[in-house]
């Protein structure tokens, strides 16, 4: 039935129109007789007639009137309507005052005519109306019921409600429109109440909530966690509406709204750059970026390239993703203001033709490796691109008068339990004592910037968790009380060009990571927002703690251990300082360990360098007793 109504032929409903036509212009008759026609009218009645039809069906056929899918039908379709009935009308205005002249006879009296335009138009829209109501009458009886709220009034609210009412599948029931402005609580949307912010909780306890759909632009990130912190609670599903510029053809389908994403949750409200002084930084300037194709390089490459530098040089040995960010970069900036180089940190002579050639007057190091089981089964490895890697980089800057390089560190290099972050920690140190001895020579300057997770960053908790999600589970967490730090890769980028801004040399500047969150509350609420239920749909095993790994990360954030800067956000840490001469030759010594491929003697030699490196969940933990 309802496939016989939706695909209604169109020579149906152009039959349909031409009986509706017969119907409107005889009514008129009628009508302006009182249903009594004189004999002597008849015939001028019947004259009329084909003229009549010809009239009608030629704008019809011109105006495509009978073309539209009835259950379809919109305002769009009524214009036709009148516009072709009010064409015809003036045609027969025009033939009366023709007739009357010649002849002297109105071949169609204009009382009929007003009568007829009035019964057309309201008669062929009548019809659809009535077609659209009862398609949608009968859909709705099978359509799945759904309770909904759209966060947001403007133009995207309207449209998310108008888009939502012509679903064929599901019934979507809105039960209010939610909004933070006050002024416009008590008010109504097409017939749709708009409610504060501030009931929330009150509309989720009054009402079953099946689904929250949020406006693409409205609220800041603290309301938006309120309102996807209370969907989660009474197990809504959370869906987030794309930007306009985004819609196909500047439409909104169904297909393109999104769940919420976990690093929406976690997200904090945007920081406060100090743009001008990034721009005093960068703007004019050649800047080469190391590890350009991973997470924290690619979208330093974003973002320096806003700042309108002279030429960005993106170096990284991994061929495919830096291809993929050449491509992205094209669509960003001209494609002489940029240059992908393929190349390997811990390859002099390779690294000392790129800077020889580039001359970059800022480097930002961002080449490494970091995942922490990895590293915990090759020290060697380790050594050689976080350290080795680090130093030729660093070297090689000095040697061709680089002014500064800014390195991206972690948050693992403090009091490392693990092989990565203890060679971290080893190039933290190298290019502090680097930096003491340049600053003397007033040479290259060194900044180093630290901070933790990174979300959605590559092989992160959170892509795991959403691939295992998507799999059906399950999902694993390595600890029940395991927590860490996270920060949105542009949130660090931003604060990594900030810190080398205001760096002056020496420094390891640390960021503010805000709250830890504990992993298994973080792989619940991504369960609850892609509609599953714990325990039902999808497990959580927890398979224990993997070499190197802590169960509480620290930042050395407080005040005994940093030093304010003029950015909230940003932070100094007093560390311990090494004599450049003795740590050359320690860490000269550690890297020529990897030729032996004795991973006790590189993971001793190390912890040497790092006394406070003390191994965890580790093979290596026999050194330190």
């Amino acid at each position: 039935m309802l496939k016989q109504i939706r695909n209604i032929p169109r020579w149906v409903i152009f039959t349909i129109d031409v009986i509706i036509i017969l119907f409107a212009y005889t009514s008129a008759n009628l009508l302006r007789f009182n249903f009594h026609i004189p004999q002597n009218e008849l015939e001028t009645i019947f004259k009329a007639f084909p003229y009549v039809i010809i009239t009608r069906i030629f704008f019809m056929f011109f105006f495509k009137t009978y073309s539209g899918i009835i259950y379809y039908t919109s305002t769009e379709d009524a214009q036709r309507i009148f516009i072709s009935a009010t064409l015809g009308t003036l045609i027969f205005g025009m033939v009366n005052f023709i007739s009357h002249h010649f002849i002297g006879v109105y071949l169609i009296p204009f009382s009929v005519m007003i009568i007829d335009f009035v019964l057309l138009i309201f008669f062929m829209t009548a019809f659809r109306l009535a077609v659209k109501i009862i398609y949608l009458e009968i859909s709705n009886s099978n359509r799945i019921k759904i309770n909904c709220l759209i966060y947001g009034t403007s133009d995207e609210g309207v449209i998310i409600k108008n888009m939502l009412d012509r679903d064929t599948e599901h019934e979507y029931n809105i039960i209010a429109f939610v909004d933070d402005n006050p002024g416009k609580s008590k008010l109504k949307i097409e017939g749709v109440s708009i409610r504060s912010g501030n009931d929330l909780e009150k509309i989720f306890s009054e009402h079953k909530i099946d689904k929250v759909f949020i406006a693409h632009h409205v609220t800041s990130s603290a309301k938006k966690k309120i309102l996807i912190e209370n969907a989660l609670q009474h197990n809504a599903e959370v869906l987030h509406i794309p930007p306009m510029n985004k819609w196909i053809n500047g439409e909104l389908s169904i297909k393109q709204i999104r769940q919420v994403k976990i690093e929406e949750l976690l997200e904090r409200n945007p920081i406060r750059l100090d743009e001008d002084e990034i721009r005093k930084e960068l703007c004019g300037k050649i800047v080469l970026v190391t590890g350009a194709a991973g997470s924290i390089g690619s979208e330093l490459a974003r973002q320096i390239i806003k700042f309108n530098p002279k030429k960005l040089y993106l170096l990284d040995q991994a061929e495919t993703p830096l291809y993929e960010l050449e491509l992205e970069l094209k669509e960003l900036c001209a494609p002489n203001k940029f240059e992908a180089v393929l190349g390997d940190v811990r390859n002099y002579d390779r690294m000392e033709n790129a800077i020889r050639t580039f001359q970059p007057d800022i480097i930002f190091h961002a080449a490494a490796y970091k995942h922490v089981p990895m590293m915990e089964s090759n020290p060697s490895e380790s050594i050689l691109t976080n350290v080795l890697g680090s130093k030729v980089v660093a070297d090689l800057a000095v040697k061709y008068k680089v002014g500064k390089m800014v390195m991206v560190s972690t948050d693992k290099a403090v009091n490392p339990t693990g092989v990565m972050g203890a060679s971290k920690r080893i190039a933290e140190i190298y290019v502090q004592a680097l930096d003491k001895v340049c600053a003397s020579k007033n040479e290259t300057r060194f900044v180093t910037t630290r901070f933790g997770n990174v979300l959605g960053s590559n092989g992160s908790v959170i892509p795991l968790f959403r691939k295992q999600i998507e799999e059906g589970g399950p999902i694993t967490v390595t600890h029940p009380e395991i927590t860490r730090y996270f920060m949105t890769i542009p949130e660090a980028s931003q604060l990594v060009l900030e810190a080398g801004a205001i760096g002056k040399g020496g420094e390891i500047m640390i960021f503010d990571m805000g709250e830890s969150v504990k992993i298994a509350d973080l792989a619940k609420k991504m369960i609850r927002l892609s509609g599953l239920e714990l325990g039902k749909d999808i497990q959580i095993q927890f398979s224990g703690l993997r070499p190197g790994e802590k169960l509480y990360e620290e930042l050395l954030n407080n005040n005994e251990n940093t030093l304010p800067t003029h950015h909230e956000k940003i932070m100094v840490a007093k560390v311990r300082e090494y004599e450049y001469n003795e740590i050359k030759q320690h860490i000269d010594e550690l890297i020529q360990l990897f030729n032996t491929q004795n991973n006790m003697a590189i993971v001793a030699k190390m912890k040497a360098i790092v006394p406070e490196y003390e191994s965890n969940n580790s093979v290596f933990e026999k050194l330190d007793k």
